[in-house]
């Protein structure tokens, strides 16, 4: 969940300066980015707060696929790719959803909403196909309700602007 108004400097100032707490502190700072990633000037923060070379961090931030070094959109939507998903109709997921957002994996929509990625697993393989969209687990996915899912979040970037 997004907060603009928590400044870094108050991100960092909630950890001990221990390596431990780098994953803590690069899911903050990433979640208090409206682009929803991690920025060369977070990493260079982070380092120096921890007293940690930056390459440490760069590792750590590029290792696990939860971390982006590039702006993502406002929803990410992950599609779980497995052995479940994908005989429950996965590649129909797949379709529906690029045919939709009109972008394919790892991309994001021209106004920033939703960048469509995928996942090993989501743990949700009593509702398969799934995905997730930012927290919210979606699961038995079809081609009208993904259409409706999509249109709830669409609804509140709308509801946002007024």
């Amino acid at each position: 969940m997004v907060h603009p108004e928590m400044k870094k400097t108050d991100i960092l100032e909630k950890y001990p300066r221990l390596m431990e707490n780098v994953l803590l502190i690069l899911h903050d700072f990433q979640n208090n980015n409206p682009r929803n990633y991690l920025s060369e000037k977070d990493l260079v923060s982070i380092a120096k707060y921890l007293n940690a070379p930056y390459s440490s961090i760069f590792g750590v931030a590029s290792y696990y696929t939860m971390f982006s070094l590039t702006p993502r959109g406002k929803h990410i939507i992950r599609i779980c790719r497995s052995p479940v998903c994908h005989m429950a109709g996965l590649s129909d997921i797949f379709t529906e959803l690029q045919n939709i957002l009109k972008i394919n994996i790892g991309e994001t929509t021209p106004d920033g909403l939703f960048t469509l990625e995928t996942t090993e697993c989501l743990g949700q393989c009593d509702k398969a196909p799934a995905m997730a969209v930012n927290e919210a687990f979606h699961g038995s996915l079809n081609a009208k309700n993904i259409e409706a899912i999509l249109l709830k979040y669409k609804k509140k970037r709308s509801a946002a602007r007024r």
